[in-house]
């Protein structure tokens, strides 16, 4: 082997190597769960915005990472954004989805906002639980591993697929999105430490157990 043919392999590996460390820097682990920088949802490329782990009981049931197309200061601001989201949750542990489904529709309840009107909302809660109750029939269960992905496309309506399958026809009522974002951000959140990580704030190693749960 040439000099020059040892220096250019010695290029090209170091140029690999510090490729990679670049690509593990953009992607945050939550205890094996993988939440990229950047995310792709129809033609709108969204940023991670923050992303945190669900406990239930002191277990940890899932990670959660929201996706956005900018970065927000309050909660009001980022559900009024118009523009296209996801909320990823990849799970740690077995869940029944018509449990998850029902879970889905009750924290929508409680984190309705006075003025919204309630039968639009509502009526897009419980197509989605009954999507997921359907889809996960016959004893099906989320299993660990497997990653749900909640998109909002403006003009087009709300998504759910599980491992990439889709979950259910699309909800087109506008306005749902942010009411189902407000089962983990509303005023009355499943977990308020997981609102603080979806909003930005940075997450432990291994978040603190919380003993309030409802989704």
């Amino acid at each position: 082997m040439t000099h020059l043919t040892f220096a250019r392999l010695f290029v090209v590996s170091l140029l690999s190597f510090f490729a990679q460390i670049s690509l593990a820097q953009q992607t945050l682990d939550l205890s094996g769960a993988q939440f990229p920088a950047e995310a792709q949802v129809n033609e709108s490329k969204l940023v991670l915005h923050g992303a945190g782990i669900r406990h239930r009981f002191g277990f940890k049931v899932y990670a959660a990472g929201l996706y956005t197309a900018g970065k927000f200061g309050s909660t009001d601001a980022l559900l009024a954004d118009p523009r296209a989201k996801r909320l990823q949750l990849i799970f740690y542990r077995e869940v029944e989805g018509n449990e998850l489904g029902n879970l889905f529709v009750r924290g929508i309840q409680n984190n309705m906002p006075p003025n919204e009107e309630m039968s639009k909302i509502i009526q897009g809660a419980s197509q989605m639980g009954d999507a997921m109750g359907a889809f996960f029939s016959g004893g099906k269960k989320l299993l660990p591993g497997d990653v749900l992905h909640l998109d909002y496309v403006p003009n087009v309506g709300t998504s759910m697929t599980h491992n990439g399958k889709p979950v259910g026809s699309l909800i087109r009522e506008p306005r749902f999105y942010a009411a189902l974002l407000r089962i983990w951000l509303g005023a009355d959140p499943a977990d308020a430490q997981l609102k603080q990580y979806l909003m930005g704030a940075a997450p432990p190693v291994e978040a603190a157990p919380r003993s309030k749960s409802r989704s």
